[in-house]
């Protein structure tokens, strides 16, 4: 199978620069995955479509604002720095207390051993490690409350489609209203619809909520690169499962009631961990699991998900789900009706 085998036409304008002024005002695209049939809902139809007994499972990962501006300040050896140059730095990765993968933009010029001076020296880091595509890897010097001064300095890291610079309102706009761990530089935008109020209903009407924690990482920035769908390879994402939700899908998965997944974030750490034994318990770790079709779905039972980039691996997730001619069918369809599309748009609910 090839990647351009989802491949799907985008008009420019469907692309949602902005969010929409209600959350749960968005426009929800009900596929059924054995027929392939479809209805046009509205997301606060969500509660009344799911089952008494369903085990909805949220993301609780938090965006940290981790783009970031940098001056170059010379090589580390040099002991009178000098500015060389605004660059951009967007933290993707932390791989120890003060060590951090990030991709740097212009990075061609941005040699191992040079210092960053981010926040107009706020921050200092060290370039100490070079990889492909603008990935370097940063020390930076010891502070005070680091994700403090991320905090005060750094800009909410939108996706490249979103072709305006970030604003205030993005802090909020930009994340999910259950957001708990901070660490990851993409929002899990399936998740961007609910509101206190939905969740609320959803319990009323007998549904059983638990969180995951998986942090959104490189790969969200990173085009596919190959041309067979076979030799795709994800990076490692780090996960958390607590002992609360470990048990509430122990639990249904016991009674057979269905696991609902709020975004393929929260798809990929359930069927990871599926795959780690035979019961779900409390733990950390790291996945790369890739889904595509021929994928045998192990735990989720529906998927809440926004619409993706042509070519995508979160388009051939949705595609192992629901089958790649009933997706493509149904995008086709999305776009006719002028459905919003990515981060900031519409979404849709495979059952």
């Amino acid at each position: 199978m090839l990647v351009a085998d989802f491949d799907f036409d985008l008009l420019e304008e469907l692309i949602a620069q902005e969010p929409a002024a209600d959350r749960a005002g968005a426009r929800m695209l009900a596929l059924d995955r054995r027929t392939g049939a479809w209805v046009d809902r509205v997301f606060r139809d969500l509660p009344a479509m799911l089952r008494p007994g369903d085990l909805l499972v949220l993301n609780d990962s938090r965006v940290i604002p981790a783009r970031l501006f940098a001056h170059r300040a010379g090589l580390h050896t040099q002991t009178n720095h000098h500015t060389t140059g605004r660059v951009q730095v967007l933290l993707v990765e932390q791989l120890g207390e003060w060590e951090w993968k990030a991709l740097v933009r212009p990075g061609r010029k941005v040699l191992t051993g040079e210092v960053l001076d981010l926040g107009d020296g706020a921050l200092r880091a060290e370039v100490i490690a070079h990889g492909e595509f603008g990935e370097r890897t940063l020390r930076f010097e010891p502070v005070d409350d680091f994700f403090g001064v991320v905090e005060r300095i750094g800009h909410m890291p939108l996706p490249p489609y979103i072709h305006r610079e970030d604003r205030a309102g993005d802090r909020e706009q930009y994340q999910t209203v259950y957001a708990r761990e901070r660490g990851s530089v993409a929002a899990p935008t399936a998740g961007l619809h609910f509101t206190p109020e939905i969740l609320d209903e959803i319990r009323t009407r007998g549904v059983e909520i638990v969180h995951v924690t998986l942090h959104v990482g490189l790969g969200t920035f990173q085009p596919v690169r190959v041309e067979r769908v076979e030799d795709v390879q994800l990076h490692a994402e780090r996960y958390t499962i607590s002992s609360e939700t470990a048990a509430a899908l122990n639990a249904a998965r016991r009674e057979g009631r269905r696991v609902v997944a709020a975004g393929t974030t929260t798809v990929r750490t359930l069927e990871h961990c599926s795959r780690e034994g035979e019961e779900f318990v409390a733990h950390s770790g790291s996945t790369s699991i890739f889904i595509s079709p021929g994928f045998e779905f192990r735990v989720v039972g529906a998927l809440l998900t926004n619409f993706h980039l042509p070519q995508s691996t979160l388009l051939m997730l949705v595609s192992a789900f629901a089958g790649r001619e009933r997706v493509l069918k149904s995008y086709r369809h999305a776009v006719e009706a002028g459905y919003r599309f990515f981060s900031y748009g519409d979404c849709m609910l495979v059952e």
